[in-house]
């Protein structure tokens, strides 16, 4: 069995309305990791992302490129035990 792990992003700089979340969920997918994309009101996107770790940096390295209309100014990293998760996501969502 695999070792997950999850990291909660906040993501500073032109990262909404540039179709950063869309792109966000696509490489998640291609990454094999859960979780989501969100927008945040102060205009940052909130990334979780689940999975195993190689796949979790990978989806980390990608957020500071982001989608290619974006400007990331900033990507702040919080590492999460997966029982702080209330449930442990299924896919990756865009919301």
């Amino acid at each position: 069995m695999s070792t997950l792990i999850a990291r909660r992003c906040f993501v500073s700089g032109r990262v909404q309305g540039v179709f950063y979340r869309a792109s966000a969920r696509q490489k998640a997918t291609e990454l094999g990791c859960s979780g989501f994309a969100r927008n945040l009101p102060d205009g940052r996107v909130e990334v979780l992302a689940v999975g195993e770790p190689q796949a979790v940096q990978g989806l980390l390295d990608w957020l500071w490129r982001g989608s290619p209309a974006s400007d990331v100014r900033q990507v702040d990293v919080q590492e999460l035990a997966l029982e702080e998760l209330e449930d442990l996501p299924v896919g990756f969502g865009q919301r």
